[in-house]
């Protein structure tokens, strides 16, 4: 996801699910108290602050459960602020797809083209990289992204700040994973180009592209860029990462403004969003059916049976048949994940203001996941 994945969840720990052709059947219906139940499920695995909010037809079910702020009783706010993290990239997606659309620019367009020399030298050559390849994980460039191995580490680093042209140049001093095209895996370094590319066409930052094309037309008043500041407004749960045998750290503070997921959203927010992206309000019909085209994710799988990526928007399969859309996020002491139908009239989100690092956070996945497919699968 981005920064913190811990990849030790297996397939046997998780819900099983059926295919994704398999019938669709309805469940009961999924009322506020099965919400309360399962995101009281989320915190008993360890987690400290949860928020999670369902909306369809009928409206919205809100619940949290857990606090704030360690060691007090302060109620987690019940639309607070969080950072997003990689659920950014469906936003950053979202634009490119929106400038492909209008032509500026194809999937099958070469990074050489489009930022001519950036990606060259120690076998990386952009002339084999596509613009597709990059929003599919699938461009083979070495991932440079900052990342830690300790708390001390993360600590002594959480407030350098870089720029994507810097993380990039890293990247390109390394020889590809792979030959392009040839494998799947998640890489941020990717967004940050793409994010390089969106401001070569438009001439303004990503983010100021997200502002003016997805969050300003959609009324996202709340999703905002976390560049500008170290902090996350208020109100919200602090975030916290455990790693045991360690205390947990608090992480709300920190330097987070990059596309590979520098946004501060809402439950409401990012819900409105997914809603408006998978019901067609952002992208034409072909730009949406090409975001949906999938491939295999095999490190998504051991965490997610049956999780497919697509163009910054992943699949999941449904319990009681067919997928939902998705994308979630993992930030040092903080977690997001969603889930949308695919028509576009349900959603749900889920944010977790802590980071697991041992056994627990396999459960805390499968708490969040049984509480998005069960919602979802609801009558």
């Amino acid at each position: 996801m981005r920064h913190i994945l811990f990849t030790a969840v297996t397939a046997a720990v998780m819900s099983v699910a059926l295919p994704a052709g398999a019938a669709t059947t309805a469940r009961p219906a999924y009322g506020r108290a099965d919400l309360q139940r399962d995101v009281n499920a989320i915190k008993d695995v360890g987690t400290i602050g949860v928020q999670a909010r369902v909306t369809g037809r009928g409206g919205d079910l809100v619940a949290t459960a857990g606090t704030a702020v360690l060691g007090t009783r302060r109620p987690v706010p019940a639309d607070g602020y969080s950072r997003i993290a990689s659920t950014t990239k469906t936003f950053v997606a979202t634009v490119a797809l929106q400038l492909v659309a209008e032509g500026r620019m194809s999937l099958d367009d070469t990074v050489e083209k489009l930022l001519p020399g950036v990606v060259q030298g120690n076998g990386n050559d952009g002339n084999t990289i596509t613009l597709r390849m990059l929003l599919q994980h699938t461009s083979g460039l070495y991932d440079a992204y900052p990342g830690h191995a300790s708390i001390e580490e993360i600590l002594e680093h959480r407030y350098e700040r870089f720029t994507e042209a810097e993380i990039v140049a890293k990247a390109v001093k390394h020889e590809p994973e792979f030959r392009p095209g040839a494998e799947w895996r998640y890489n941020n370094t990717g967004y940050l180009l793409i994010s390089l590319i969106i401001e070569k066409a438009t001439g303004r930052p990503w983010h100021k592209e997200v502002a003016a094309r997805v969050s300003g037309p959609l009324g996202l008043s709340r999703t905002v860029w976390s560049g500008a500041s170290n902090e996350v407004p208020k109100p919200h749960a602090r975030g916290y990462l455990i790693m045991p045998p360690a205390k947990p750290v608090d992480l709300t503070s920190k330097f987070d403004g990059d596309a590979a997921g520098g946004l501060i959203s809402t439950t409401a927010d990012t819900g409105r969003f997914l809603r408006a992206l998978l019901g067609g309000r952002l992208l034409p019909a072909e730009q949406l059916a090409q975001m949906k085209k999938t491939v295999r994710a095999p490190a998504h799988e051991a965490v997610w049976p049956g999780a497919r990526y697509g163009l910054g928007l992943s699949s999941r399969p449904l319990s009681c048949g067919g997928v939902y859309w998705h994308h979630g996020g993992d930030d040092y002491g903080y977690k997001t994940r969603t889930g949308v139908s695919a028509d576009g009239r349900r959603s749900v989100v889920v944010f977790m203001s802590t980071q697991i690092g041992d056994e627990r956070s396999l459960k805390q996945e499968k708490a969040s996941g049984d509480l998005i497919d069960r919602a979802l699968c609801a009558s």
